[in-house]
């Protein structure tokens, strides 16, 4: 027997199958909203993992195409890597969900979403974000929830619940919004230049809605949930860390870690390190943790100093940013290039463009969008924090940095037809202390505009930091935290925006959630800090985009034809569009609506192209002169080809002007003539008049 549980939520009916199918997992919730459905499960192992100094969770969010009704492409035929999407929801699902589990917990944790059907009104993510936390709430695995999610669109500057995924493609916010029941846990958003106060006002509507999301959740596991099971601590013994201040006073341990030179304070560390190993010896038991444990030294030394004396290791104020340098042009050849620099965070973006041809096809459960003409890509290498690894391709942070940057600058991208061009930013990472996706942003702001790319304004962003003490009141806000305080800190809070208002905000927490004050506060001092970085960094450096893209850049000129004549501009089986470009070496591209791209380095190869489009597509009237090629010599006259795919016929009396017996008299295959349109003869054909060109 297994039992459904049912909620309204959003003006759609939320249930939940408890015991229906997934036993053997230590919780599954079979979820069902509107017709999305989504088969969520929690499983942990029973013992913890040896030898790692962190908990090591696993959220997985599967796409199944069969959920849309499509046979996945390629030649297998069956889903294989996830896609970008995927990658995505596992992050945000991440983000709310690992802060609840205990800290000393070392088993494996599997938090698996499988998509199995899809309604357009139901977004599929969301679905999985609710599911894993019922099934892990009702599982046997320790966990401080419940927690809940809700998303908010907004359309005609009004906001929408669990909107749609038309309005959430299309609409002016996509924030999601994780609570617990007293605080929120986790924000992400993407926006079109949202004021600051409206988006708080978002996210607090999210947060009442997932209150009541939490109390359903509270229901279910009152009736079915698992007790939670013991399991072995792997937290330092007080004994260990007394023993240690008796070796390294919390004096020594301070000069240690305060400095504004990462590697300064790293071969401090070491240097502490080898002093307690020496120390500890014949500790035999302490000598497996003494990283961790000086991991928590230092970790306790910073947050007392930020808190108690607001004291930063580096020695800057607490709204004080790293010196800042932005240039532009750094690289020949290519689109466009920037770098922007933050203390020791130093990110180089590249900008190409390339024709519309160019543009990502997308093949996922989102049937609104086949297609991505705006690209961030980004890559983390890792000299960029002086360690040694061979690069196996992004991962799941450099996937998610590249999205936040893209999602920060969609918003102020040109449209199509303003800017016919597919565009890609790639940020390269030449060195990391805090924060590269947000230096990522600047410099993909700084790049576009050095391509340009008529972006409509200039957008940056900065990262917020937190560091709080036993009560709510108690906290410290840090502007622009560099690596030790994201590690040693609570929050890490990276907005971006424009002067007017968010793009882009992406949330993560260490604590069971923020209080009001904390958010707005955040929110605020980002503000502060991305209008100091425009105009004290970025602006000096280039000031608006330029006229014209560069001279290695492509070219496009953009026409429109009618679309009854593409068949005509295509020939048959492509053979006079293939003519075209075999004479021009430009690119074309036309769109089922008549719009066609010529894209090219020669202007002069590029117009000649335009041109031949256009006699094709031109309703041929008397008149009309055009230049062409004797293609064929008949005893009646001459065909001319005056476009690819296009002859007219010149009658030997329209020749010359004085009689001639013989075609050949005067034209030989392959000559270059004038002709003017008589019209169409009898049969149909175009007539040309070679005497009857009017001489200049």
């Amino acid at each position: 027997m297994y039992k459904t549980y049912s909620m309204e939520l959003a003006g759609r009916t939320l249930s939940v199958d408890i015991g229906r199918v997934g036993k053997q997992a230590n919780g599954c919730a079979f979820m069902h909203y509107g017709e999305t459905t989504v088969l969520s499960t929690a499983t942990a192992s029973e013992k913890p993992r040896e030898g790692i100094d962190f908990f090591p969770c696993s959220v997985e969010y599967e796409e199944k195409l069969y959920a849309v009704g499509k046979i996945p492409g390629g030649f297998n035929k069956r889903e294989g890597k996830a896609s970008e999407n995927a990658v995505l929801t596992s992050r945000v699902i991440d983000r709310p969900m690992r802060p609840l589990f205990p800290k000393d917990y070392r088993n494996d944790v599997t938090l698996n979403n499988m998509v199995m059907s899809v309604d357009p009104e139901c977004r599929p993510e969301l679905v999985a974000m609710l599911g894993t936390a019922i099934a892990t709430c009702i599982s046997d695995i320790p966990f401080d929830g419940p927690c809940a999610m809700t998303q908010v669109g907004m359309k005609d500057g009004e906001f929408i619940l669990n909107p749609s995924q038309e309005v959430w493609d299309n609409g002016d916010l996509s924030l999601t919004v994780a609570s617990t029941a007293e605080k929120v846990i986790m924000i992400e958003a993407g926006a079109n230049e949202i004021p600051e106060a409206k988006m708080i006002e978002a996210i607090y509507m999210a947060h009442e809605v997932n209150q009541t999301i939490i109390q359903f959740i509270n229901g279910i596991v009152a009736e079915v949930g698992k007790p939670k099971h013991e399991y072995e601590s792997c937290a330092i013994p007080q004994e260990m860390f007394d023993a240690m201040k008796e070796i390294v006073s919390p004096e020594e341990m301070e000069e240690a870690v305060f400095t504004d030179e990462k590697q300064v304070r790293e071969e401090n560390i070491r240097n502490v390190t080898a002093k307690l190993e020496e120390a500890f010896a014949e500790k035999e038991e302490w000598l497996p943790v003494l990283s961790e444990a000086v991991y928590q030294y230092q970790k306790k030394t910073v947050r007392k100093m930020i808190l108690k004396d607001h004291k930063r290791p580096d020695g800057r104020q607490l709204n004080q940013i790293r010196p800042l340098a932005a240039e532009v042009d750094i690289i020949p050849r290519v689109h466009g290039s920037a770098m922007f620099t933050r203390g020791q965070t130093q990110i180089c973006n590249v900008c190409t463009l390339a024709p519309l041809s160019e543009v990502q096809r997308v093949d996922g459960l989102d049937e609104n969008i086949t297609s991505k003409r705006y690209l961030h890509h980004y890559n983390f290498p890792s000299y960029s924090v002086g360690e040694t690894k061979v690069s196996r391709g992004p991962g799941r942070r450099e996937i998610g940095h590249g999205a936040l940057a893209e999602k920060a600058l969609v918003p102020v991208l040109p449209s199509e037809a303003e800017f016919p061009y597919a565009i890609r930013t790639v940020s390269e990472t030449f060195e990391s202390n805090g924060s590269t996706s947000m230096a990522s942003t600047c410099a993909s702001c700084m790049s576009l505009m050095a391509a340009g790319v008529p972006i409509k304004k200039m957008v940056a962003g900065i990262s917020c930091g937190l560091v709080t003490g036993d009560t709510d009141d108690d906290y410290v806000l840090l502007t622009d935290i560099q690596g030790l305080e994201d590690f040693f800190g609570d929050m890490d809070f990276k907005v971006t925006g424009t002067t007017e208002g968010i793009t882009a905000i992406q949330m993560d927490i260490k604590i069971h959630g923020l209080t009001r004050p904390i958010v707005e506060g955040a929110i605020a001092r980002c503000r502060e800090a991305r209008e100091f970085i425009m105009d004290n960094c970025m602006k000096p450096a280039i000031a608006a985009p330029r006229p014209e893209v560069g001279k290695y850049a492509p070219k496009i000129i953009q026409i429109q034809i009618d679309p009854e004549k593409i068949g005509d501009v295509v020939g048959q089986r492509g053979k006079t569009i293939n003519a075209i470009i075999d004479q021009t070496g430009v690119k074309i591209d036309i769109t089922d609506d008549g719009a066609v791209s010529v894209c090219g380095t020669d202007t002069a190869m590029m117009n000649k192209a335009i041109e031949m489009i256009e006699i094709i597509t031109t309703d041929f009237e008397e008149g009309q002169i055009f230049k062409g090629k004797v293609v064929s010599i008949k005893e009646f006259g001459a065909f001319i080809e005056f476009a690819p795919g296009k002859e007219g016929m010149v009658h030997i009396s329209k020749i010359a002007r004085e009689r001639i017996n013989h075609v050949e008299d005067v034209l030989t295959l392959g000559d270059m003539v004038t002709v003017v349109c008589l019209g169409k003869d009898k049969m149909g054909r175009i007539s040309f008049s070679m005497k009857d060109v009017k001489q200049d």
